[in-house]
């Protein structure tokens, strides 16, 4: 088979490829390996990125070449060179698997393809990982250790130099002068941000890509805690060992200065009121919103009220002709619808003494039918076992076996539905019931109240969305029966409630809530 190989260099900035070779020595050792081999290449790929993650482009196209077929091979110095990450290996691993990629070669490195060679390949990859993975640790906790002697790990600010000989920070003889003044012109007050950037230009004082700085890196350096002898690390403050060069004092005031001149965002507090959202427009359907007025009295006396309209003040409609009306008296209209649903005292002791009465009745009912349902399932179960035996005894044949066990088994099942039903249904109701009836006697104490978010949650557990306000007036958007789900039981109560009173009969004695068939 005629191989064709891709030659694939790579080296990072990163800390794990300092001691590998360049890129210049990596191509001379893999051309010198090609030639003493007698490899053919076909093309040179040179990628400097990281192999810690997924995503190198160049990577990513010698595999598409590979898979179409330019070359059927490739050559690399070591395997951590193709990949440092899982998904980067496996891919390679993959397209050995399915014939694209016939050989890899490296100078440092054995393989071949088979099961051993694929298999010391991934152990091989998986070891760079490990490698980057730990190295990362290490660094991680390096920097940690910097950070408690006091030493702030990175570059350092404007003002201060990187000593390589020592490794730490210490100050630039020549900027720290022109930095301690930056610092001294945005204390007087009087300065802004970009008559110090200008201050900086004119200095010489750029940046490395030999730029003048902008505000916002003026802010930053003015705001660095590091010039007074702290530094910032992972969202935190230390205290370091290098030597500041501006007094706390004078840091300070730059701080008051840079807080007294800061845009404070005021947000405008809009505290909704405590009947919006409950009505709607009478008028335009649009919903019911409130806002407070203070008036002031020529004698000195302030007043408070709140006030509930129609949203509706769009510019290019005309306004809603729906008056707005004041909360007391929107309070009274709601109080009086609430009171049509209120139940009295006498009126909920006799509903739980029928609702204990039908609980009763229905844990006998259900008890009875269970236990016919149980002792059905257990005949069944025997038949069952019966009809397994006489099979295996072979006094009947296998297509008998499997209709009649098909049989049996079917009838099992609707059994076990409806006993599963029975026991989970039971007293389903009871727990509805019991706090509807408490709902519906602390009406009228909650009407006696001033609470108006209590007074909305009855409105809207009641009524939904069909209240509507229409010349100062709330009032059901229809009757309570046409618009009431069959859920609702509120409504069908409010009726009876009425019809009781205009036959007079006693609530306790008539058949209008009470059937004969129980609650």
């Amino acid at each position: 088979m005629n191989e064709k190989y891709i030659l694939y260099t790579r080296k990072s900035t990163d800390v794990e490829d300092k001691q590998v070779l360049s890129i210049e020595a990596q191509l001379v050792e893999l051309r010198a390996y090609a030639r003493n081999e007698n490899l053919q290449i076909v093309d040179e790929l040179i990628e400097k990125k990281s192999a810690k993650t997924p995503g190198r482009p160049i990577f990513a196209e010698l595999l598409k070449r590979i898979e179409r077929g330019e070359a059927n091979g490739i050559i690399a110095w070591h395997p951590d060179r193709l990949a440092r990450n899982s998904i980067d290996g496996g891919q390679i691993v993959y397209l050995l698997d399915q014939t694209h990629l016939a050989n890899l070669k490296f100078p440092t490195f054995w393989f071949e393809n088979t099961s051993q060679g694929k298999f010391m390949l991934s152990i091989a990859f998986g070891q760079s990982k490990y490698y980057v993975d730990n190295l990362s640790e290490n660094t991680k906790r390096g920097l940690r250790q910097k950070v408690r002697r006091g030493e702030m790990p990175g570059r350092a600010p404007l003002g201060y130099i990187n000593d390589v000989r020592t490794k730490t920070v210490i100050v630039d003889k020549q900027q720290a002068p022109l930095v301690v003044e930056a610092f001294e012109l945005y204390a007087r007050g009087d300065q802004r941000l970009q008559d110090i950037a200008d201050f900086f230009a004119s200095k010489g004082i750029k940046t490395k890509g030999n730029k003048p700085l902008k505000k916002d890196q003026v802010a930053k350096m003015l705001t660095n805690p590091f010039y007074y002898g702290h530094f910032r690390y992972a969202g935190e403050v230390f205290e370091g060992k290098h030597t500041p060069i501006v007094s706390k004092k004078l840091f300070d005031t730059v701080q008051a200065v840079f807080e007294k001149r800061r845009h404070k965002r005021v947000s405008k507090t809009n505290e909704p009121k405590p009947l919006c959202g409950l009505l709607r427009c009478g008028s335009c359907n649009m919903m019911v919103t409130g806002e407070s007025q203070t008036k002031r009295q020529k004698n000195g006396n302030v007043h408070h009220y709140t006030y509930y309209h129609c949203t509706k003040k769009c510019k290019n409609t005309p306004r809603c002709p729906e008056p707005h009306i004041r909360e007391e008296l929107l309070d009274a209209q709601l109080t009086e619808l609430l009171r049509e649903y209120a139940m009295p005292k006498a009126w909920a002791n006799k509903l739980r003494e029928l609702m204990e009465t039908d609980q009763a009745n229905e844990q006998s009912r259900n008890q009875s039918k269970t236990s016919d349902l149980q002792t059905n399932i257990a005949q069944l179960t025997a038949k069952l076992q019966r009809l397994l035996d006489s099979y295996l005894d072979q006094d009947i044949d296998r297509e008998i076996y499997t209709d009649k066990k098909t049989e049996i088994m079917s009838q099992k099942k609707s059994f076990e539905e409806t006993l599963s039903k029975l026991t989970l249904g039971q007293n389903l109701w009871l727990e509805p019931l019991k706090k509807w009836i408490e709902t519906a006697v602390s009406i009228c104490e909650i009407t006696k109240s001033t609470d108006l978010l209590a007074k909305k949650s009855l409105c809207l557990e009641i009524f939904g969305s069909n209240l509507v306000l229409e010349n100062k007036k709330a009032r059901l958007r229809a009757p309570a029966i046409s618009f009431s789900p069959s859920g609702n039981i509120w409504p069908r109560f409010a009726l009876a409630k009425e019809k009781i009173a205009q036959t007079g009969d006693n609530f306790l004695e008539s058949p209008i809530l009470v059937r004969v068939r129980g609650l």
